[in-house]
C-alpha cells in the first residue's frame, strides 16, 4: 500500500532516519538495502523479510512495474527529494531504499551438515572492511558459492553499503558467523571439507589446486592476513604474481580462486 510522506519526521519513517549514524551503530535485527538493483534482489528472495520501502517520488514511474508486484501488506513510502534527504540524513541521489529483517541464526555445525556433497564455501578471517567484503559476496554469487562463514572480527554482510558493493550478493548467498577463526577450520573438517588458506607464503600455487567435492577457501584481511595458527592447520594456496608485488586485494583475490576453483578441470 502506497503512503506519501510529506513530513521528515513522521513517525512511519522511523527507521529510516539517519542512515548513516545507524549504519554505525546496528539496527539489531533489521538492515537498509539501497538501490534499485539491490531492491529487485530483495524482493526476489525468500530468506529475508521486507517489512517497508522508502521511495523518491521521481523514482516512481521508472519502478512502476517492480512495485506492482509488492503485496499490498508492505508499505511502500512515497517522498519528494528534499524529505526523504530529510529524512535519512544526506542526499540519497539513488531515492530508493527499503527495510528488511533478518531471519534467526543457524548453527553452523547443522548448515554446514546440511550444504549440498559438492559444495563450495568461503571463511572469511578479520576482514573489517565493507568494500571487501560486499566485494567477496558478489564473486561468492557470481560462482556458485554455497555459504560464507565469517568470524567474530569481520563486518556485517547486511551493512548497507556492503550489499551496495554486493549487488545484492549478501541477499542471495547464505552466511553465518563462527566466532574464532580456529573453530571455523574445525567445523569445516568436522563436515567433510577441504579447507584451503590464501597466504602470499603459500606452499601450493593456485593452478596446483584440485578441488575436493566439498571445498571450503579461507581469506584473511590485507596486511595480517590469516592467524598462523589457521594456516598451520589448512592447505596453504599461493597466487604467483610479478614485479614484486606479495599480494592482491582480498576481493581480487576471491574472484580469482572462486573462478579457478568453479571450473570443471579443477576438480579432483
Amino acid at each position: 500500500m502506497r503512503h506519501t510522506v510529506s513530513d521528515p519526521t513522521d513517525v512511519r519513517i522511523e527507521p529510516y532516519r539517519s542512515v548513516r549514524e545507524r549504519d554505525l551503530v546496528g539496527r539489531q535485527d533489521r538492515f537498509i538495502a539501497e538501490g534499485e538493483v539491490v531492491l529487485r534482489v530483495l524482493l526476489s528472495q525468500s530468506r529475508f523479510e521486507v517489512e517497508s520501502l522508502l521511495i523518491g517520488e521521481n523514482r516512481i514511474d521508472s519502478l512502476a512495474e517492480l512495485l506492482a508486484g509488492i503485496p499490498a501488506e508492505i508499505p511502500v513510502y512515497v517522498a519528494g527529494r528534499p524529505v526523504m534527504d530529510a529524512i535519512v540524513g544526506f542526499p540519497i541521489h539513488r531515492g530508493v531504499l527499503a527495510l528488511g529483517r533478518r531471519g534467526p541464526e543457524k548453527e553452523p555445525a547443522d548448515f554446514l551438515a546440511r550444504l549440498p556433497r559438492r559444495a563450495l564455501v568461503v571463511g572469511l578471517v578479520g576482514l573489517a572492511n565493507h568494500d571487501n567484503v560486499g566485494g567477496i559476496f558478489r564473486n561468492a554469487a557470481a560462482f556458485g558459492a554455497d555459504a560464507v562463514l565469517l568470524d567474530g572480527e569481520s563486518c556485517d554482510p547486511l551493512y548497507r553499503k556492503a550489499i551496495r558493493v554486493s549487488v545484492g550478493g549478501a541477499l542471495r548467498v547464505p552466511f553465518l558467523r563462527v566466532p574464532h577463526a580456529t573453530d571455523m577450520v574445525r567445523l569445516l573438517r568436522e563436515a567433510g571439507f577441504d579447507v584451503i588458506a590464501l597466504s602470499p607464503a603459500g606452499s601450493l600455487r593456485l593452478s596446483e589446486v584440485r578441488r575436493a567435492p566439498r571445498t571450503a577457501v579461507l581469506l584473511g584481511a590485507e596486511g595480517p592476513g590469516l592467524p598462523q595458527e589457521v594456516l598451520q592447520e589448512t592447505r596453504t594456496v599461493t597466487i604467483p604474481m610479478s614485479g614484486g608485488f606479495d599480494s592482491l586485494n582480498v576481493a581480487t583475490t576471491s574472484g580469482i580462486v572462486l573462478h579457478h576453483l568453479s571450473q570443471p578441470d579443477a576438480t579432483e
